[in-house]
């Protein structure tokens, strides 16, 4: 309530630009940043301003993913700690947060003791078709990825993954002399360390196992009947088709149980539970 009560009274807003990893939200940061005059960018663990790292550490010099997801999302206490306090002692107004959901951004921000995002802005919005199956290729192919600050900042804090540098020239509006004076934008093309080794994915068997083993720690007498897995980009969805013991408080408990299973999975393995459904089957003596 403090928190909300501390950005309300100083107006400070939250903006987002979700897609898909490797859309190309991070090349496009700036320039969204610059369309609607936001001061600070919270990229994959850094928090930028004005083409510089102010503080934060990249999720691209983690050498596996999962290790990377759990920067992103600040999972460690020091890291967000470090973000939050610099964002409180700086003078802005608006932020901008990039994530691949909306409960992903949503959960940075609160990680962060940032207000939730008043707008939110989808990858699909600012970019063609065409320019994300390209953005797409690249990721996958050469695993390239993208940080919105000059080589100069790479090249100081991460030279290690530093690969290149992309130079972006956008004219200013406005009568001149001798013409519109180009504004350049420099963004940094890196090869994090997870990308050079592979990728690491969770299967299906193993997650259910997490499942299994999360709802036994809650509460030995609920039998699990059914598990079902889906996941995309955005994170994991979940089915849990259960049978209860009778007595058991199936509002207040079943929903304990969902918050049970979300957190333990993404504090312990770093990825995003985007939907828990529980299907009550039978009610067992």
């Amino acid at each position: 309530m403090f928190q909300g009560f501390f950005w309300t009274l100083r107006r400070i807003k939250t903006y987002a630009l979700i897609g898909e990893s490797g859309t190309g939200k991070s090349f496009r940061a700036v320039l969204v940043a610059q369309k609607y005059d936001i001061d600070f960018i919270i990229d994959d663990g850094l928090l930028i301003r004005d083409n510089r790292i102010v503080a934060g550490h990249s999720a691209k010099k983690e050498k596996t993913f999962m290790a990377a997801v759990k920067v992103a999302l600040f999972d460690e206490k020091s890291r967000r700690d470090e973000v939050a306090r610099r964002l409180q002692n700086e003078k802005f107004k608006k932020v901008l947060v990039l994530g691949t959901s909306e409960k992903m951004v949503i959960k940075i921000a609160s990680r962060l003791q940032l207000p939730p995002p008043s707008k939110i802005i989808k990858i699909e919005d600012i970019a063609s078709q065409e320019e994300i199956e390209r953005a797409i290729r690249t990721r996958k192919v050469e695993g390239k990825h993208v940080i919105p600050v000059p080589s100069i900042e790479i090249k100081r804090n991460y030279p290690n993954i530093f690969y290149d540098a992309i130079k972006i020239f956008k004219r200013k509006n406005g009568p001149d002399a001798i013409g519109p004076t180009p504004k350049v934008h420099e963004k940094s093309v890196v090869r994090p360390e997870y990308s050079k080794r592979g990728k690491v994915i969770i299967s299906e068997a193993a997650l259910s196992q997490m499942v299994i083993h999360c709802v036994d720690e809650y509460n030995q007498n609920i039998r699990i009947k059914k598990i079902s897995v889906k996941d995309d980009d955005a994170g994991y969805w979940l089915v849990i088709t259960i049978d209860v013991p009778y007595g058991t408080q199936l509002g207040g408990n079943i929903h304990e149980l969902r918050q049970y299973i979300i957190e333990n999975i993404e504090r312990y393995t770093g990825i995003l539970i985007e939907e828990v459904n529980i299907i009550i089957d039978k009610i067992i003596q």
